[in-house]
């Protein structure tokens, strides 16, 4: 359990009714609803709705300092190359306002959209979780981050661009908003559809990707 995601009231009294997994601060647990009241399809900074004729969308809320994000991006990984044919995934960043940890999760929301905008997440993203969860590297902020960056072999002055370009910016601006509209108290959560899975909506992360195979069926 990360104990970052602990820190209030309403999540203590979670884990009291046996919770286990990464909350969102200051959320009341009982009053979510299991699947979004406001449409099937989640629109990301910089990607247009899904065209019918499309794959579906899986819409994975992670963060990388969570340890629960941390295990299932594995499974995550294994699942979605499963489902190449049929569904899309894609990502957001969790940035929770006014939780204690705000400033670090914008960071962390930077770096991902900085490697989304060069195309790196697929070969990095696994990368990143072990640097924050294993290794303890702080890329909250650019120099971290750019240091961490042409560790991996990204070009350096290209990776400062994308972390400061102005489609970066508002992709981490919508990411509170995108947290708060779909009302996500957990994480990892993944919408596919009308519907959602958790690691308590599924009895643990090593159980979600069976519960995402039935959210594809039923969509």
């Amino acid at each position: 359990m990360n104990a970052k995601l602990l820190r209030t009231a309403p999540v203590l009294l979670a884990l009291a009714a046996g919770l286990t997994s990464g909350l969102v601060p200051g959320a009341a647990v009982a009053a979510v609803p299991d699947v979004p009241r406001d449409g099937a399809h989640l629109a990301l900074p910089g990607h247009p709705p899904r065209a019918a004729a499309q794959r579906q969308e899986a819409v994975e809320f992670f963060w990388y300092d969570c340890v629960h994000s941390a295990q299932f991006e594995a499974p995550l990984e294994r699942w979605a190359a499963g489902h190449r044919d049929d569904v899309l995934l894609r990502r957001v960043p969790a940035v929770w306002q006014g939780s204690p940890d705000e400033q670090e999760q914008l960071g962390h929301a930077r770096l991902y959209y900085a490697l989304e905008h060069l195309g790196q997440v697929d070969r990095l993203q696994a990368a990143a979780f072990r640097a924050v969860r294993e290794h303890r590297s702080d890329l909250s902020g650019e120099e971290g981050a750019a240091a961490w960056a042409a560790g991996q072999g990204l070009d350096a002055a290209a990776f400062r661009a994308a972390y400061r370009s102005p489609e970066v910016d508002r992709a981490v601006a919508d990411a509170p908003g995108l947290l708060t509209r779909h009302r996500i108290t957990e994480i990892p959560t993944v919408l596919v559809g009308s519907g959602r899975t958790s690691p308590t909506a599924a009895g643990g992360v090593d159980r979600m990707p069976d519960a995402l195979d039935g959210l594809v069926e039923r969509s």
